[in-house]
């Protein structure tokens, strides 16, 4: 099994971070190659379309308010991967109330894929994910 794991601090409190990323529905509005999400079996299950009309749908499988993280798990996606899992997850930064760290990491088996090409597809995703939330926390 590979994984990847990607953090960022970005200019936001951590309540204020997860307000933004913690609703499992909510990847358009801090996520561009997201533009559309749709929330399927009571909000457990969320249909994503990418701009190109590519759909991924994803399961939540673990989700932690007090904690500020949740997991999901790719029911169906593009990628050449299988056995999905990943988690986002907003962390205190120790001395300051105005910065967050946030974690996006995955662990996934290659499907049609090398390993070092699965890692560096989601490390890009996680890192251009990311660095979109700073910006638009930033702006």
């Amino acid at each position: 099994m590979a994984s990847t794991s990607v953090s960022r601090i970005v200019p936001a409190a951590p309540d204020t971070v997860w307000k933004l990323i913690g609703g499992f529905d909510s990847l358009p509005d801090w996520l561009p190659y997201i533009p559309e999400s749709t929330a399927l079996e009571g909000g457990r299950v969320r249909r994503l379309r990418n701009p190109e009309g590519g759909v991924i749908v994803e399961r939540l499988v673990a989700f932690n308010e007090a904690e500020r993280h949740y997991s999901y798990a790719i029911q169906q996606a593009p990628f050449p991967v299988n056995g999905y899992l990943s988690t986002i997850r907003v962390h205190a930064v120790p001395g300051r109330d105005d910065l967050a760290e946030v974690q996006w990491s995955g662990r996934f088996n290659p499907d049609g894929a090398t390993e070092d090409e699965a890692v560096a597809l989601f490390t890009a995703i996680y890192r251009d994910g990311l660095d979109a939330l700073r910006a638009a926390l930033a702006s």
